[in-house]
């Protein structure tokens, strides 16, 4: 009897555990309906004071780059420095927008030219996964040199391809601007800001594509800083990779 109460008591907890993370793990954001407007790079338009902003948390950059890349990481005794990122994110029936604001001291980007590996410097990422029956999403890089990586990711079980957009012209190709801010804070400090649109256009076929009230899709937000060693803040942590899907948060259409 003693035996079954105590596989009774562990069943609950282990339950309770479960539920607990299964309500933590996969946080929600609310994404509001707006009006189109003007892209700028500078986020003063004022459909942008309808919504929050939303804090990236840093995380461990050397078990993420090994992991990740494959990589070594060099001068691991320099710590990384502690910069704020956030941003925003807004839908109308055309696309979705996102912004964000980061906090700098040192904007690292040389690579001007689209689809190149912006990654390896200064960059900040959307990951939009709409439909959870694929292990297909959409992964959006831009750089402080307004430099794109627009792609569509495929995920089976670990083995990764990106994939180019066809007939990326007219409708279908993103809007996108960056803006520098080099007038310095406390600390030493600049910013700078991303302001995107992606059309859903571009996403089409992909399931729950547009969206309507109530729609939810799973999505991450990430930011890589190579000031001196990289340094990689993300909305909702993943474990071994930016690609860890499964480990997503939920944005859900208002």
């Amino acid at each position: 009897m003693k035996c079954y109460r105590l596989l009774i008591c562990c069943t609950v907890i282990v339950l309770q555990q479960t539920l607990l993370y299964a309500q933590t793990a996969n946080p929600s954001l609310s994404v509001k309906k707006t009006g189109d407007f003007a892209i700028t790079g500078k986020g003063t338009a004022h459909n942008w004071a309808n919504t929050e902003w939303v804090s990236l948390q840093q995380r461990d950059s050397k078990t993420l780059r090994n992991n990740q890349w494959n990589i070594p990481l060099e001068r691991d005794n320099i710590t990384d420095i502690q910069y704020k990122t956030s941003f925003k994110i807004l839908y109308s029936d055309k696309g979705v927008y996102c912004l964000f604001s980061c906090e700098d001291s040192l904007i690292t980007a040389t690579l001007k030219e689209d689809y190149s590996n912006i990654y390896d410097e200064d960059v900040v990422e959307a990951f939009f996964w709409p439909d959870q029956a694929m292990p297909l999403y959409f992964e959006y890089e831009l750089s402080p040199l307004n430099v794109e990586l627009p792609i569509l990711i495929v995920n089976n079980s670990g083995k990764i391809m990106g994939w180019k957009p066809w007939m990326y012209t007219g409708e279908r190709k993103t809007i996108h601007a960056i803006h520098i801010d080099e007038n310095k804070t406390a600390g030493n400090r600049i910013s700078w800001t991303a302001e995107i649109f992606i059309p859903f256009s571009l996403l089409t076929p992909l399931g729950n594509v547009p969206p309507v009230k109530g729609t939810k899709w799973r999505a991450n937000f990430y930011r890589i800083d190579y000031d001196r060693k990289p340094a990689y803040t993300s909305w909702q942590l993943t474990r071994q990779s930016y690609h860890d899907y499964v480990k997503f948060g939920t944005i859900v259409f208002e």
